[in-house]
């Protein structure tokens, strides 16, 4: 049986780090990148089943993902976190199920161990 993929997008790299050692150790592989303007090349690339997006980044806000993951049919999970305003998150979660992502998860930085592990059990 092939690994379930994880994608990361998250301008800082030590959250990526994180998320990366927790999903590695329950079985999955794991894409994280830094830079939003890389996404959908390394999504279309990587097919990921689930991906983790941070929703405040330079370039693109996750909004801007949400809609994009949305046009692409998306079926997978989609974990949605962001260390700001969790009004944010909620917008982008209403956004991505108005755009037919049926699986959709917010987070709030920072984010306890128990809880990823939660939210990334296959």
């Amino acid at each position: 049986m092939d690994k379930p993929k994880l994608l990361v997008m998250d301008d800082e790299a030590m959250f990526g780090n994180f998320v990366e050692d927790v999903a590695s150790g329950l079985g999955y592989e794991v894409m994280a990148l830094t830079e939003p303007g890389k996404f959908t090349d390394a999504f279309e690339a990587f097919r990921p089943d689930t991906v983790i997006l941070d929703m405040v980044m330079p370039e693109f806000d996750g909004t801007e993902i949400t809609r994009w993951l949305a046009n692409e049919k998306f079926a997978g999970k989609l974990i949605i976190v962001t260390g700001y305003n969790p009004q944010y998150s909620k917008i982008a979660k209403t956004l991505g199920e108005l755009g037919g992502l049926h699986n959709v998860v917010r987070l709030s930085k920072p984010v306890r161990l128990e809880e990823l592990r939660s939210v990334l059990k296959v």
